[in-house]
């Protein structure tokens, strides 16, 4: 398990007026990003065979946007490109006004793929190096309501 929880709103400060636009903006950038960065499973780079019917992209669909309280939901949906995983963390994020926001993802081997180079598509993980652009998602996004 895996948890990713930031106080935003501390950044949303360079929004002048505009925190809660800010603080979704970084939200959906950052965890977007995450999402984009969680490798799919690929046999034909496994040394062993893939469990028959097996569809990569678990680990994508796990990740689960939270306000208030961690999510700790674990689904058996696949989502290869991301893209669904991104839309559900859009609309969580979209009225958001307050409180923390979480993003979970409780697969009981993301901490291999984030901690221990499990996968070569990330082999330094998903969440660590997205975090380390945290400063570029919070420009961009008071930037963005801001020009």
């Amino acid at each position: 398990m895996s948890t990713f929880a930031l106080d935003l709103t501390r950044f949303a400060e360079k929004a002048e007026g505009n925190a809660e636009k800010v603080v979704r903006k970084i939200g959906i950038d950052l965890f977007s990003r995450t999402v984009e960065r969680t490798p799919v499973g690929n046999p034909e780079n496994w040394a062993s065979p893939a469990p028959a019917g097996y569809v990569g992209g678990r680990a994508r669909a796990n990740w689960n946007c939270s306000i208030g309280a961690a999510s700790f939901k674990v689904t058996d949906e696949t989502d290869k490109s991301g893209n669904a995983t991104q839309a559900k963390i859009r609309n969580t994020l979209h009225d958001w006004k307050q409180g923390d926001i979480y993003l979970m993802n409780s697969l009981p081997y993301i901490r291999r793929l984030e901690y221990d180079g499990w996968s070569g598509q990330a082999p330094q993980g998903m969440v660590r190096i997205t975090v380390t652009e945290f400063q570029t998602f919070v420009d961009a996004a008071a930037r963005s309501v801001n020009p």
